[in-house]
């Protein structure tokens, strides 16, 4: 019946993302030393969107994850903060997705602290926006 059919519909919605490879979690990485905004959106959010994947793939006991995670949660608060203001930029499919993502992974370390690594299957959403994210800044959108 019609009811059945739009009931399954909005019960099991569709994967919009295409399937991502998730990489094994390491503790080897390269800690960032260009923290912070640049005031020019496309090069923000391809650092704050580096920084997370990072970040994401982190496995415990990876050697300053603490600090990685604080500085990684400063840059991304301020991100948001300064870039919401502007319609131009808000109205964005990557600053949507990257906000979606923001949260994600602000909440994630609101919950557990910085030093316990994200769970598989939030992992594996990460790495479905994060290929969403690129995708949108590669077409300036």
């Amino acid at each position: 019946t019609a009811s059945a059919a739009v009931a399954t519909t909005v019960l099991a919605p569709t994967l919009a993302f295409a399937e991502v490879e998730v990489p094994a979690q390491s503790t080897e990485y390269t800690f960032p030393s260009d923290w912070g905004l640049t005031y020019n959106y496309e090069a923000d959010a391809s650092k704050v969107r580096a920084h997370m994947v990072i970040a994401t793939g982190l496995a415990k006991g990876s050697d300053r994850m603490e600090d990685f995670g604080k500085n990684l949660k400063k840059e991304m608060i301020d991100f948001v903060s300064y870039y919401r203001r502007f319609p131009q930029v808000a109205g964005k499919p990557s600053f949507s997705t990257l906000y979606t993502s923001i949260n994600v992974l602000a909440g994630h370390y609101t919950s557990y602290g910085y030093k316990y690594p994200l769970p598989e299957k939030r992992r594996k959403r990460l790495y479905q926006e994060y290929a969403e994210i690129d995708k949108s800044l590669k077409r300036n959108r």
